[in-house]
């Protein structure tokens, strides 16, 4: 009988869709392991894979690359080294399953896949891509019982409870969980509920990395008997947290303290998330940079320095290409501020800055159309088109450099259709962040550096820049950004009635005007370039509308 067990947590950053180079990233990680004693190395839910998946996981040839990938891993652990639990997509005879494997002595030991199936906020349901697994029965991990928790088993009762009358001694989670405010607490909250209702000790490890529109952040964990935290990872970073059990004189398990690395929180979290979310949409993309339209105003500055943290100043090329008097950013106050501001923008950021002057462009489009729109001219329709003409100029820069093209259009203006320059854009880093709180992340920005930072430290965002956002107004007929950004996060997030609405201070005028707008813009949505998801836990994915048919008004 085994008295003590060292169980090493891979949080790792692996690539979707690539088995072979998960695998050997999981060999290095699996020799720092055994050199730091080691008896296991445990690692997160689809670490073979990458995840998510989306339809890949149905492809047999992939599922193929995956198993052969599985095996090389398996036969490595014949050497005497630490056993592995990895998670991987598996086939069981005609199903498909998101599987836990343990491997050791040279083979696959044992394999148990995750019963309870769950949705995320960016939509995407594992039932899709995989079938539920039966109710399973520990492993023999070097003669200790170890109860497998695979994603949304460890949010429920039943799978630990049925794992502890089979006769489990210690409870091991393999998350995938992305990040949103709160999850970390809800993540370590549902650990220690395991705990304390079965009695056993709980180790967890969870993915890290950007991946489309998710951010795993990590924050692996370890809790001992009656859900006291031994062990925790940080968040938005690769780390091999080490844990070391002994089992006691009543044959229970409890483990020694190990690291505590406490998480990011609040702003700073939200700050993490983005940098990590862009700096995985470029490196895993294997494009050298990125291009962001400098406008001078707030949300361009914010998604420069994200940048300039993520890649460093030499892979960011901002482009100043100011659009005529009165159509530039509406949040400037006129184009020669916008200008000197985007110039001292770059200066603070050390990224480089070219010069693209768009008046000819505009001026021959303007007469090329000119007998078209004869009659019917719209001072909105020219703004739009002249907006769209600078997004097509920006595109061509980008894709002439083989970079990435950034939206700096933020959640609010996505929902209300006002972010008609993300044309052409391949990222959106702000997609889901409120109009609220860029000007939080900005001003915590320049009072902070983050950590894993590649940017400079201090002052990035011109105060002159976050004073005319303060002043800044919103469009005719839409109330002011505060209450804004409330209406949509109770119409949108929460599904509040008419009258909730109006309990908290929305005028009907204005929950018709923004329900229109919203329900308008569904087509343009469905076009934007994707971005990362930091909603909050308990909100919804991004709403979906009929982009044709008839709209029923609210109010």
């Amino acid at each position: 009988m085994t008295d003590r067990l060292s169980i090493a947590l891979a949080q790792f950053n692996p690539l979707a869709g690539d088995p072979v180079a998960n695998a050997d990233r999981i060999r290095a990680i699996r020799a720092e392991a055994a050199a730091r004693g080691a008896d296991l190395l445990l690692c997160p839910a689809g670490a073979v894979s990458g995840s998510p998946l989306s339809d890949l996981a149905a492809f047999p040839a992939f599922l193929d690359a995956v198993e052969r990938a599985v095996r090389g891993l398996a036969d490595d652990t014949g050497d005497g080294g630490p056993a592995l639990l990895v998670g991987a997509p598996w086939r069981d005879g005609p199903r498909r399953h998101n599987a836990a494997l343990l491997l050791d002595d040279g083979k696959i030991s044992a394999a148990r896949f995750q019963c309870v199936m769950e949705s995320d906020e960016a939509g995407a349901a594992e039932e899709d891509c995989f079938d539920p697994g039966p109710m399973p029965g520990p492993v023999n991990v070097r003669g200790v019982r170890v109860g497998l928790l695979i994603g949304g088993d460890l949010v429920t009762g039943d799978v630990a409870e049925t794992l502890v009358e089979s006769g489990a001694e210690l409870l091991v989670g393999m998350l995938a969980s992305p990040f949103a405010p709160g999850r970390v607490d809800a993540r370590i909250q549902a650990g220690v509920a395991r705990v304390v209702d079965c009695g056993l000790p709980l180790v967890a490890v969870n993915l890290v990395g950007g991946q489309e529109e998710r951010v795993f952040d990590g924050g692996s964990f370890a809790l001992a008997s009656g859900g006291r935290l031994v062990a925790q990872a940080p968040l938005f970073a690769e780390h091999l947290l080490l844990t070391r059990w002994e089992r006691g004189a009543d044959d229970g398990w409890d483990g020694d303290e190990a690291e505590m690395i406490a998480p990011a929180e609040g702003v700073e979290a939200l700050y993490c998330a983005l940098l990590l979310g862009l700096h995985d949409a470029v490196t895993k993309g294997g494009v050298p940079g990125v291009v962001v339209g400098l406008t001078g105003g707030l949300d361009s500055a914010l998604v420069a320095a994200i940048a300039v943290d993520a890649l460093g100043p030499e892979r960011v090329l901002a482009v100043r290409a100011p659009l005529p008097a009165g159509e530039a950013d509406l949040l400037a106050d006129n184009l020669a501020d916008s200008l000197e501001d985007a110039a001292e923008i770059v200066e603070l950021l050390g990224c480089r800055l070219d010069n693209v002057v768009l008046a000819p462009v505009l001026k021959a489009a303007d007469s090329l159309l000119a007998p078209a729109f004869a009659g019917r001219e719209s001072t909105v329709l020219v703004n739009q088109f002249h907006a769209r003409l600078r997004a097509a100029t920006l595109a061509a820069l980008a894709d002439r450099m083989g970079a990435l093209l950034l939206s700096s259009v933020d959640r609010t203006d996505r929902l209300l259709g006002l972010g008609t320059e993300e044309a052409g854009c391949g990222y959106a880093v702000l997609a889901d962040v409120p109009k609220t709180a860029v000007l939080d992340l900005a001003r915590w920005r320049n009072a902070n550096q983050p950590a894993g930072s590649r940017g400079p430290a201090g002052l990035l965002v011109p105060e002159r820049v976050l004073a005319r956002r303060l002043k800044a107004e919103t469009p005719a007929g839409l109330p002011p950004v505060e209450a804004l950004d409330d209406l949509l996060a109770g119409m949108l997030d929460s599904g509040l009635s008419v009258a909730d609405l109006a309990g908290r201070g929305h005028a009907a005028e204005s929950v018709a005007t923004v329900w229109r707008l919203v329900v308008q813009a569904e087509a343009g949505r469905r076009k934007a370039p994707p971005g990362p998801r930091i909603s909050r836990p308990t909100a919804a994915r991004l709403r979906r509308f009929p982009i044709t048919g008839g709209l029923a008004d609210l109010v």
